[in-house]
Parts: structure tokens; sequence; C-alpha cells
């Protein structure tokens, strides 16, 4: 846990208790068995720390007692170094597909070698419940689906192994469906709806270098480049993002005028052959920051750019923006 205390930059814990001499003396929850004098954090530097937001550590903590932190005589939680600890190994756990009902079990039997088989509730069982609610549209369910994903689990989780499953499999059925231009226009306003408030408000407080994320021409919609912006934000970016298409005659002055870091374009189609090998890399040579290309355009025009200046970031938003990271800091 030292790396976790020279990363947070505190070295005098007691910075962060509160003030008041009555607060000062902790009272400990029912389960917590840390020791007195241990290092205590608030649940935002935990969120810094970790990268899971407060809302989620309070959901595992009331809804599945994954941790037990420790409270002030006025209810305010304080985590100690093991509470981090046990948090990553459920980011552990999580990240290997195991679904939040079941990491309790494996937190209590540290020696577990392999992952469980899933059970009902599982990843495949809640992208079914989403794909139902989208064809349906039905907007209060998608809406409780969304929310209950995001308060449980990391947003890089809730990417990866719901929502961009989700744009993927309807994509496919889409392609030859009667009412997908309805399901499609109803998913992304639900999803602009969300990922603008969020981006707003994260947008206040993120530390990172600002991203502009935008669609190529020929993209049928947003969907892609609001799972890239979502990715960023969360990744602590700060987004700037395009609803529509820009010229690309006009995005190196967006560069200049919000002092961009990167520019990201997203497509979930193949588009034009020779916008992708003659404007894209003429774009990319223009610009002094990064261009990177998210989506499956990305995957599918990859050995077209693979001489040129565009960076490839793939369509998993998570690890795009884990690989842009690299080309920002070099």
């Amino acid at each position: 846990m030292i790396r976790l205390l020279v990363e947070s930059g505190i070295t005098d814990t007691t910075q962060h208790l509160p003030q008041n001499p009555q607060e000062a003396t902790v009272r400990m929850s029912d389960n917590a068995t840390h020791p007195t004098n241990a290092p205590l954090y608030p649940i935002r530097e935990v969120s810094r720390l970790t990268g899971v937001n407060p809302v989620t550590l309070r959901a595992w903590e009331r809804r599945y007692s994954l941790i037990r932190p420790q409270r002030t005589p006025k209810g305010h939680r304080l985590y100690a170094s093991d509470d981090i600890e046990r948090i990553e190994h459920i980011l552990q756990w999580l990240n290997r597909g195991v679904p939040v009902s079941q990491v309790r079990e494996l937190l209590d039997q540290p020696h577990v070698a392999e992952t469980p088989d899933p059970i009902a509730g599982d990843w495949p069982s809640q992208r079914y419940q989403l794909v139902a609610a989208v064809e349906s549209l039905d907007l209060s369910r998608l809406d409780a689906l969304f929310n209950q994903c995001m308060a449980l689990y990391p947003v890089e989780t809730c990417l990866s192994e719901l929502f961009k499953p989700l744009v993927d499999e309807l994509e496919e059925r889409w392609d030859s469906h009667l009412g997908a231009a309805l399901q499609r226009r109803t998913l992304e306003a639900f999803l602009r709806t969300r990922t603008g408030t969020r981006l707003y408000h994260a947008n206040l407080v993120n530390p990172g270098p600002v991203l502009l994320i935008g669609r190529l021409p020929e993209d049928q919609g947003m969907l892609w480049s609001l799972l890239i912006a979502l990715a960023a934000s969360q990744a602590r970016y700060r987004v700037h993002f395009f609803d529509a298409p820009l010229p690309f005659s006009e995005l190196p002055l967006a560069v200049e005028r919000f002092k961009a870091a990167a520019l990201l374009l997203c497509s979930g189609q193949a588009e034009r052959a020779d916008m992708i090998r003659r404007q894209l890399p003429r774009l990319a040579d223009q610009l002094d920051v990064p261009v990177g290309l998210c989506g499956p355009v990305a995957r599918i025009r990859q050995h077209d750019l693979q001489d040129s200046q565009v960076a490839i970031l793939g369509d998993d938003p998570p690890k795009a923006i884990t690989k842009l990271a690299s080309l920002i800091s070099a």
C-alpha cells in the first residue's frame, strides 16, 4: 500500500480527518476490524485512488457488504488501507467477468484460482435484457438497467461487458430490421442525455487534458462516439463532444481553439476509401496533436492506415483510451 500513499500525495493523513475534535473520535462500524492507528481516507480520496465512483462504493457497501468502512459520529465514511486493497480485489474479479453478487464469496476465499461459472444475472443475461428493452422501446426498463449497471460496476466494466456488446449486437440486427432507425435514434437520445450530463459534471473537476471527440462523415449515428466519450471522461480527460461530423477543414481550428491534446474520430462504418487513405492521413500530418481512429472503422481500415500518422485505437472504448494515453504523454 506504500504505492497508494505515494501516488495520493498524502504524507499526513490526519489532514483528511474532520477538524471538529468530536468527529476526530472515530466510531467503528459493527463489522470493521481496522487498527485504530491506521491511516484513514474519505470517500472522495478513495474514489480518486481506485477509480470507483462514490455512488458505486456506497452500493457495494449497502447492497452487498463488500466493504466495511469506519464511520465518524456524523456518519462520514473513512476507509483504511486494507479497504483500498479490498476494492482493488473487487475490481480484479469484476474485470474477469464475475457478477457483483458473487464477489463477496470469492473475497472470503483468497486462494481461489479459477473464476467460477457465472450464475443467472451475469453479463449475457444483462445484455439480453438491454437488447430487449431497446427493441421494445421500453425506456423505463432501459433507464433502470443503465442506472443499476453504473451504480454497481466501474464505467470501464459497463462499457466492455454491456454497452459495447449491446451496440455490436444491435448494429448487426439493424442491418435488415424494420424499425431499426427508430430503435437507433431512441438509444442514441437516451445515451446522449445520460452521457452529456456525466460529461458536463466531470469536465468541471477532471484534471486531465482536453480531448475532442467527433464522428466521421458516413457514421450512421453517435453511438460509438458516445461510448468513447464516456471512457475518456472516466479516465479523467475533459471531453468536448460533437454530435454531428465537422468538416475536415474546420478540425484544425477546433483543436486550436479548444486547446485539445488529441482528436478522436469514430465510426461504425467502413467509410469511403479515399477519405480514409488520403484525407485522414493529410489531417493527421497537419495537426501537432495525435489523431486517433476509434470504433469498428479502426478494425476494418487498420491496414489502410498502417503507414500513416493516424493512431488506430480499436473498437473497445476503455482500451482505446488506454492506448491514447501513451500517445499524449510521448
